[in-house]
C-alpha cells in the first residue's frame, strides 16, 4: 500500500465520522475531555473482553463471536481517538509517523552478531 493511498483512506474515515457528527449535532460534547474519556471506557471495554480468557492470536481470529467483539472495541476506540484528533486540529497520520521514528531512536532494532 502508498503512503498516498494510506493517506486518502484516512481522509475518508476521518470525513465518514465528522458526517456522522453532524448529522447527529454530537460535536457540541465532544469536547477534549469527553473523547479522552470515551477513549479510556473503550478501551477498558476491549479490555472487559479478554477478562476472564488468555486465548492466543490463532484462538481469537477462529472464534467470530470474540472476532466481532474485539473489532467493534478497536473500532470504537479509532473513532475517538479520530475525534480528539479532529477537535484538537492533531494531524494524526502525521503524529503517529513522528512517533514511531522517535520510537524507532528509542528502541532500535536488534542486531544479530
Amino acid at each position: 500500500m502508498t503512503l498516498e493511498k494510506s493517506k486518502d483512506q484516512f481522509e475518508y474515515l476521518k470525513s465518514k465520522l465528522n458526517k456522522f457528527l453532524e448529522e447527529r449535532n454530537w460535536k457540541e460534547y465532544h469536547s477534549p475531555k469527553n473523547i479522552a474519556m470515551s477513549i479510556s471506557i473503550e478501551a477498558a471495554e476491549l479490555m472487559e473482553v479478554f477478562q476472564w480468557i488468555n486465548p492466543s492470536a490463532l484462538e481469537v481470529t477462529t472464534n467470530k463471536k470474540l472476532m466481532t467483539e474485539i473489532e467493534d472495541e478497536v473500532a470504537d476506540i479509532i473513532i475517538y481517538t479520530i475525534s480528539l484528533a479532529r477537535s484538537l486540529e492533531i494531524d494524526i497520520f502525521q503524529t503517529v509517523i513522528d512517533k514511531m521514528e522517535k520510537n524507532n531512536v528509542r528502541f532500535p532494532p536488534i542486531k544479530e552478531s
